[in-house]
Parts: C-alpha cells; sequence; structure tokens
C-alpha cells in the first residue's frame, strides 16, 4: 500500500515541481517599429526571462494582438503577459 501510495503521488509532485522551475517573463522592452510591404505596422519587443534567455515579441493592430516571434502572426494572444509567458517557455 505504501509503494502504491508513493507512486501516485510522485508524479504529481515532478509535475509542480517543474511548473515552479518554469522561465517567467522578468521584463519587455520595446526594441523598433516596421512596417509590412503592404502597409500594416507592428512594433517588436525583447521579453527577458527569469532564465536569462530573451525571446521576441510582435505586437500589432496598435498592441491589441501580442504574438510570439520576431515579425510574427503566429502563437498569438490578447494580452502582452500570455504572450512573454508563452515565449519565455519556448
Amino acid at each position: 500500500m505504501k509503494n502504491f501510495l508513493s507512486i501516485l503521488i510522485a508524479p504529481a509532485l515532478l509535475a509542480v515541481s517543474m511548473t515552479a522551475t518554469a522561465a517567467k517573463p522578468t521584463s519587455i522592452t520595446f526594441a523598433a517599429d516596421g512596417t509590412t510591404p503592404d502597409g500594416v505596422e507592428y512594433s517588436n519587443y525583447i521579453v527577458k526571462c527569469s532564465n536569462g534567455q530573451k525571446q521576441p515579441l510582435t505586437a500589432w493592430n496598435q498592441r491589441k494582438k501580442w504574438c510570439v516571434g520576431s515579425d510574427s502572426l503566429d502563437n498569438c494572444h490578447k494580452k502582452q503577459i500570455k504572450a512573454a509567458k508563452n515565449a519565455c517557455q519556448a
């Protein structure tokens, strides 16, 4: 019974510890403005993550749409913080 209980609890504890150590955004700074060949304006930002990485974000539609990546329309979110969290987890 004791071994059975520890087998059930171990994966749960591992999952909790992995989410606690996941990289999180520490700052978001403006990098540059840009325009597509079609004339659509966007802004590039850099996210600094708690693991030391720097990841790009692109803001579209006057910062109403935030996408992970430089000049990207992939992996987009309505909120800057959600896009920044996804960028740090990439």
